[in-house]
């Protein structure tokens, strides 16, 4: 029988195998690098381009600084001449106010009914006065609810009083008033019946 020594043919299969496998690898490590250099290569343009374009749009934002500046003063004016218009729309709502008050006091006021103090505060109303009986208090009650500019009307106090060999009645009324704001001065007024 013939014998045949196979131990140097695998040896050498096995060392090209080794040589195969290396140059596999290799291949890889380098098609790895070359994508890695690829991509790399990619994003930093990608970078570069955003770069300039953020460099374009500052410059051109610089550009826009004056008007910006000009816009954020005429919203300065803007506010400050709204302020100016609510204070002068607020002084002439006061002004005219205790005005239209009187005049509503005036016309809701029945004969034989006589004011002898007025106080007011913002939004509010005190009434003193003298009438010939309980119902002209009532009517007077009644005439100030139904004004626009009275509201929560209500009798404080009510009693008879000897003026003169005369029995009047001596009443207090109060009530809220859409008049917020009242000129100077115009907070105490009395007068005698």
């Amino acid at each position: 029988m013939i014998r045949i020594n196979l131990l140097p043919v695998r040896e050498a299969r096995r060392k090209a195998d080794l040589r195969q496998q290396v140059v596999v690898l290799a291949g890889s490590v380098l098609g790895a690098l070359a994508l890695i250099w690829l991509v790399h290569t990619y994003v930093s343009h990608d970078i570069g381009n955003a770069q300039g374009r953020i460099a374009q749009l500052q410059t051109q934002l610089k550009q826009y600084e004056p008007q910006k500046a000009e816009l954020e003063r005429f919203k300065q004016k803007k506010n400050e001449i709204e302020q100016k218009l609510a204070t002068i729309a607020r002084l002439e709502h006061g002004r005219s106010g205790p005005v239209r008050m009187m005049d509503e006091l005036a016309t809701h006021v029945p004969q034989r009914v006589w004011l002898t103090g007025l106080r007011t505060e913002p939004g509010s109303l005190e009434l003193d006065g003298m009438s010939l009986d309980h119902e002209l208090v009532a009517t007077l009650l009644t005439r100030l609810e139904r004004s626009p500019y009275f509201s929560g009307v209500r009798l404080d106090a009510s009693e008879l009083k000897q003026v003169d060999e005369l029995k009047l009645n001596s009443f207090r009324i109060r009530a809220t008033t859409a008049f917020s704001e009242t000129a100077p001065g115009a907070n105490t007024a009395s007068a005698d019946s």
